[in-house]
């Protein structure tokens, strides 16, 4: 997903699944830079309405239309799971979390990736 990406991304449907990863280039040594701490994270994303469904299990996270999972027991956090839980809305807030905190969305479906600032 680039700034002349179709819309099909933006249509994305229910179920749909995208990758979270750190805007950052990758090391020199090919590892993925970290999101955050993990703590930092769940606790940002609160502030974002997306939060988990029960205190002390922060490996899945709900928001409008979305649910995030972050790896069990990794901090710091290299990557997260987006899913699209319901299309009229995920898309929207997918973006909005993205841009605000500057990460890169990819499409493990098409390779495309999007980056902050970036036109879905």
């Amino acid at each position: 997903m680039t700034n002349d990406a179709d819309h099909a991304a933006g249509q994305a449907a229910a179920g749909r699944q995208f990758v979270i990863l750190s805007s950052q280039a990758t090391s020199e040594d090919g590892t993925l830079p970290a999101i955050g701490a993990r703590l930092d994270i769940v606790e940002k994303l609160a502030l974002a309405n997306t939060s988990p469904e029960c205190d002390g299990v922060e490996d899945v996270l709900f928001g409008p239309g979305i649910r995030i999972e972050l790896t069990p027991n990794q901090d710091p956090v290299n990557q997260m799971l987006v899913t699209v839980t319901e299309e009229e809305i995920g898309w929207q807030v997918i973006t909005r979390l993205i841009n605000h905190f500057q990460w890169k969305l990819l499409d493990p479906d098409t390779g495309r990736e999007m980056s902050p600032g970036a036109d879905a």
